[in-house]
């Protein structure tokens, strides 16, 4: 296993999907080139704000599916990647749902929200938030971004955002790729929906592998023959190839 530390906090991203002439659908936004994943093409969400814990909302309103657990208190946890990403805390499902209104003025609600995966970050991470992904349906209504994060936005395919992403065209983070090559092949957005729901969301606490030059040439999740171990050789793989365009996603059955 890697290296565990403490983490920084939390955070939620919902991967927003509806039905398109050309398929299944994703939202992304563009990101500002400047601050924090500069220039980069992501999902809505941010990080769980103090004043998303706090009591007062109905309580039951976030039951978690896909074997989520609603957290009454609704506090975010800050412990590493031990947790179970199985219990979303309430605050987290409250964070998925204000950020995407701050962001895009969609409106979710929590319990429209299913458990995909959990992010645990690298400990080279200048700041190390556990992310939380739900997937959720397009509730209807016009995006309008927050300029003062977001630059673009776009309704793409998973299969289209990849290929432009492989062509230089568009920035993506691993987490974000992986979460649309987790989409490829899906009819609809109620099927990928309903997929998600029958599965329990899978953890991602990631591990990066270094080239001579120190740029990094993979990252690397728990089944990789080397997570953990780099002077281990065997052909099981859970990886992300990294040093060149195309990345190349590998997992073993």
């Amino acid at each position: 296993m890697p290296e565990t530390g403490p983490l920084h906090g939390d955070a939620a991203t919902v991967v927003i999907l509806r039905d398109g002439p050309d398929g299944v659908e994703v939202l992304l936004l563009e990101r500002h080139g400047r601050g924090s994943f500069a220039g980069a093409w992501a999902f809505p969400g941010g990080t769980v704000d103090p004043e998303d814990g706090l009591i007062g909302a109905v309580e039951g309103t976030g039951a978690a599916r896909a074997g989520g657990t609603a957290n009454a208190v609704g506090t975010a946890r800050a412990d590493d990647a031990g947790a179970s990403p199985h219990d979303a805390p309430l605050a987290v499902r409250r964070a998925a749902v204000r950020e995407t209104r701050e962001e895009t003025r969609l409106r979710l609600t929590e319990d429209a929200l299913v458990g995909l995966s959990v992010w645990v970050p690298p400990q080279r991470a200048e700041k190390r938030l556990r992310t939380w992904f739900f997937v959720a349906a397009d509730p209807g209504g016009d995006v309008v971004l927050n300029d003062g994060e977001h630059v673009a936005y776009a309704w793409v395919t998973p299969a289209v955002a990849l290929e432009r992403h492989g062509a230089g065209e568009m920035v993506l983070f691993p987490p974000t790729w992986v979460t649309l090559h987790g989409l490829l092949g899906a009819e609809t957005a109620a099927l990928a929906i309903a997929d998600a729901a029958s599965r329990a969301p899978e953890l991602y606490a990631s591990l990066q592998l270094f080239a001579g030059d120190g740029q990094i040439e993979a990252v690397l999740w728990a089944g990789d023959a080397q997570y953990g171990n780099e002077a281990a050789m065997g052909p099981a793989r859970h990886r992300l190839q990294m040093s060149s365009l195309p990345w190349v996603y590998e997992r073993s059955e």
